[in-house]
C-alpha cells in the first residue's frame, strides 16, 4: 500500500512539473500572436535594412532675393522663362488639404490634374468627393484636369491586395496625365494630396535650367495637423520633367532628394467620420485590427495627444530611433514657415494649427466632430 500510495504521489508531482511550464507555454503563445505586431516592429531592426539613403541636394531660399541667385546658388542656370508645370494627384477625401494645397500652387501651375473613383482601394463603394465639391475649387477652374477611375468594388469572393488597386489607378493616371495637354521639357509633380510643395520649390524648379531630370522632395511630415511634427522623413513626392517614358509613379525613381521642399500632413482631417474613412478605405486599413479602433471618442483622444490611430510601434530600422520617436508626437507651438494661405485663413482653418484640436470648454464642434 504504501509503494502504491508512492507512486501515485510521484506521477501527481510529475503531472503538475509538467502541467504549470505547458501553461506558461500557452501563455507566452497566446501573447505572442496577440502582440505579434508590436513584437515584430519592435525587433525590425534585427530582421530588416535601410533603403540606400538619399543624396540630399542643398536648397537655397530666403525672401527678396533674385531667382538667378538662388538658381546659381543650386549649381544651376536662369533661363528665359519658366517651365510650364503640371500637378497630378490621386484623390479620396482630403477636401480642405486639397483647397490649401492648389491655393498655395495656384500661381505657379498649368493643369491640376485630379483622377478620383468611385472605390476605395480596400474596395468600398464611395461618393465622388471632388466631384460634388467642385464648387470649392471654381478659382481654379479653367486650369482643372478632372478624371474617375472606374474602381472595382470588393465582394465575398473578392480578395485583390489594396495596393493592386492602387497601382491601377495610379496606372490610370498616366493616361489621364497624357491627355491633359503636357508636352515634353514641362515639370510634372507626383505626389499625394497631402504631400505640398512649397511654392518656391517649384518656382525654383521652373525657373532653373540644369536641374535633375527627376528628383524626389524632402517634406516636412506633420500627422493630424500642424501641432505635430515628426520628422523630414517624407520623400515619395517627385518633381520630373516630362518626357515619352514618363509614367506616373509614387515610388523610389532615384537618389536624389531636394532638402526642405514643403509639408506633408497625414490625417489632416477637419471631421472624425473623415478620419474612420480614411483607416479603412486606404491601402494600410488591416491596421484597423479591432472595431474599437474606429469609436470617435478613442480618435478624438489620440489625435489631440499626438499618439497612433492604429497602437503600433514607430517604423525604424535602428533601435535608437525607434525607441527616440515611441509615445505621443511632442506639441509644437509654432505656425512658421507653413502654407501662407493656411495663415491667411487660420480662422477658417483653425482645426490645422497649434491648439486647434481642443478649446476651453472641451471638444472642438467645428473641427474634428
Amino acid at each position: 500500500m504504501d509503494l502504491r500510495h508512492l507512486h501515485l504521489a510521484s506521477r501527481r508531482v510529475t503531472f503538475k512539473v509538467l502541467f504549470i511550464p505547458l501553461i506558461l507555454v500557452l501563455i507566452c503563445v497566446i501573447g505572442i500572436l496577440i502582440h505579434v505586431q508590436h513584437i515584430s516592429y519592435f525587433f525590425r531592426p534585427l530582421w530588416d535594412n535601410a533603403p540606400v539613403p538619399f543624396k540630399h541636394v542643398p536648397h537655397y531660399y530666403a525672401e527678396n532675393i533674385s531667382m538667378e541667385h538662388l538658381c546659381l546658388l543650386h549649381g544651376w542656370s536662369l533661363r528665359s522663362e519658366p517651365r510650364r508645370v503640371f500637378d497630378a494627384i490621386i484623390f479620396s477625401n482630403e477636401l480642405d488639404i486639397l483647397e490649401i494645397r492648389w491655393r498655395e500652387l495656384h500661381p505657379y501651375i498649368t493643369k491640376f490634374i485630379i483622377l478620383e473613383s468611385n472605390s476605395t482601394f480596400t474596395g468600398i463603394p464611395k461618393p465622388l468627393f471632388f466631384d460634388s465639391n467642385r464648387f470649392r475649387f471654381a478659382f481654379a477652374e479653367e486650369k482643372i484636369v478632372h478624371g474617375v477611375f472606374s474602381g472595382q468594388i470588393a465582394t465575398c469572393g473578392t480578395c485583390e491586395s489594396p495596393f493592386g488597386l492602387e497601382f491601377e489607378q495610379r496606372r490610370a493616371m498616366t493616361g489621364l496625365l497624357r491627355g491633359s495637354g503636357i508636352s515634353n521639357g514641362d515639370l510634372i509633380i507626383m505626389s499625394d494630396a497631402d504631400e505640398i510643395p512649397s511654392p518656391h520649390t517649384v518656382k525654383l524648379l521652373q525657373w532653373c535650367d540644369e536641374i535633375p531630370q527627376v528628383i524626389h522632395l524632402e517634406l516636412k511630415h506633420y500627422m493630424y495637423s500642424f501641432e505635430f511634427p515628426v520628422d523630414y522623413s517624407s520623400w515619395r513626392a517627385t518633381v520630373q520633367i516630362f518626357g515619352p517614358q514618363t509614367g506616373y509613379r509614387h515610388s523610389r525613381q532615384t537618389d536624389l532628394i531636394l532638402s526642405d521642399s514643403g509639408w506633408h500632413c497625414s490625417f489632416c482631417f477637419r471631421r472624425l467620420q473623415e478620419f474612420v474613412f480614411k483607416m479603412t478605405a486606404y491601402s494600410h486599413a488591416d491596421r484597423v485590427r479591432r472595431k474599437d479602433f474606429l469609436n470617435y471618442s478613442r480618435i478624438q483622444k489620440l489625435i489631440c495627444r499626438g499618439d497612433d490611430l492604429f497602437d503600433m510601434l514607430p517604423e525604424e530600422y535602428t533601435f535608437r530611433e525607434l525607441i527616440k520617436k515611441m509615445g505621443p508626437i511632442p506639441h509644437s507651438a509654432s505656425a512658421v514657415h507653413l502654407p501662407a494661405y493656411l495663415i491667411e485663413n487660420a480662422d477658417k482653418f483653425r482645426f490645422l494649427l497649434p491648439g486647434g484640436c481642443f478649446t476651453n470648454t472641451g471638444m472642438k464642434g467645428s473641427a474634428k466632430v
